[in-house]
């Protein structure tokens, strides 16, 4: 990647003065109605557990079903030392970045399905920002012990008057052997907001592990590129996105998987539409056992003549008998679809409106119905707004 833009230092290291907020009770309506878009649902409704953090503080934290838990990150280091599991897989002098979170770590999450346990719902974590300009800097650790299966629906938003700011989320992930871990990432960002996830994904034998990612409000600076690391027999693992570039957006997203053990395999599907944004769309897998299997299929839809996709695809034998392969396309609307469409009785605008919607439908694997409908709500308002 390229030298980064954003300077760390040029936001707030404190909020000015705490909110009173106690728990998701105590959010206006607005701000309620901003948690639902990004899949995080205050009242509870359907989930195995809720973590909420405001700014710098964990105001929320319960599990509602047994064989899985949740603590704010500084308990669990308190409770379980966590030597095994903290920057084992993200490197903490990777770039300025984790050099920060390391050093102002404020909060994060540890969430850990127990042995063979088969959570029913999905725990919801919200990491959500109040302040005009805080830099908030989280690390979270999510185990999914043997044999266990788990979903987690993370939600990253910021209050309705905040127009910049910094979020730096350092992830590890460890999926143990036979496990099975679906994790769901919706955001929804200012137009000013830098956001710098930096992820590390460890799969042992057998053991599964699903990414879904979906950004369809304006951030100004986006950049995500997690990567996983296959080390035990048959390990797998898959990451799909779905992308919305306005004007004035940059996105730098993409995954790598670095497939180490026999039989792995990987996956990286990216939906991306620019309206006038950059996003830059990165795919990279690396063979380095015999029989592993890995695809990446990149599709862009360009709406205006000032945008930019630019997909990096990258595969990376080093050893024989490995098959990896890539798709990419990127280009416009096609007349004829519309015309199509125009002929059977809609309208040019209801035509490329159900275009889109169709195109930034990507089937993700996993998700709840409950979840699947708002995915679908999102995806319809914005395609209206286009």
């Amino acid at each position: 990647m390229a030298e980064d833009r954003v300077d760390p230092k040029a936001y707030l290291e404190t909020p000015p003065e705490e909110r009173g907020i106690e728990g998701f009770e105590d959010l206006s309506p607005q701000e309620r109605d901003v948690l639902l878009r990004v899949g995080i649902d205050p009242g509870g409704e359907g989930r195995s557990g809720s973590f909420f953090q405001c700014d710098h503080r964990v105001v929320a934290c319960g599990v509602q079903e047994e064989g899985v838990e949740v603590l704010p990150i500084s308990m669990a280091l308190d409770r379980y030392g966590l030597e095994e599991y903290w920057w084992r897989v993200v490197d903490p002098d990777k770039d300025a970045f984790t050099r920060r979170a390391l050093e102002h770590q404020e909060e994060g999450y540890f969430i850990r399905s127990h042995p063979g346990a088969k959570v029913t719902y999905p725990l919801q974590a919200c990491l959500y920002i109040s302040v005009d300009r805080l830099a908030q800097d989280v690390h979270n650790v999510i185990i999914a012990e043997e044999g266990s299966e788990l979903h987690v629906i993370t939600g990253c938003a910021t209050a309705p008057h905040v127009r910049s700011g910094l979020h730096v989320g350092i992830s590890e992930f460890y999926v143990k052997r036979g496990a099975r871990l679906i994790f769901t990432m919706i955001h929804n960002w200012p137009e000013e907001m830098a956001v710098r996830p930096r992820t590390g994904i460890l799969v042992e034998e057998g053991a599964t592990f699903i990414s879904n990612y979906v950004c369809l409000m304006p951030a100004e600076d986006l950049q995500s590129y997690p990567t996983a690391f296959l080390m035990g027999k048959g390990g797998v693992a898959t990451f799909q996105s779905v992308l919305l570039a306005t004007p004035g957006s940059l996105m730098d997203v993409g995954a790598r998987a670095v497939l180490g053990a026999e039989g792995t395999r990987a996956e990286v599907v990216s939906r991306n539409v620019s309206t006038g944004g950059r996003i830059i769309a990165r795919g990279h897998l690396v063979g380095e056992a015999t029989g592993v299997r890995g695809h990446l299929e990149c599709r862009g839809l360009m709406l205006s003549p000032e945008g930019l996709i630019h997909a990096v695809p990258e595969l990376e034998a080093r050893v024989a008998g490995v098959e990896l392969s890539h798709e990419a396309a990127v280009g416009k609307i096609a007349r004829e679809e519309i015309e199509y469409l125009m002929a059977r009785g809609l309208s040019e605008e209801e035509a490329t409106s159900l275009i889109i919607k169709g195109f930034l439908s990507l089937e993700i694997e996993g998700l709840p119905p409950s979840l699947k409908e708002d995915l679908d709500k999102i995806i319809a308002e914005t395609e209206k707004a286009l």
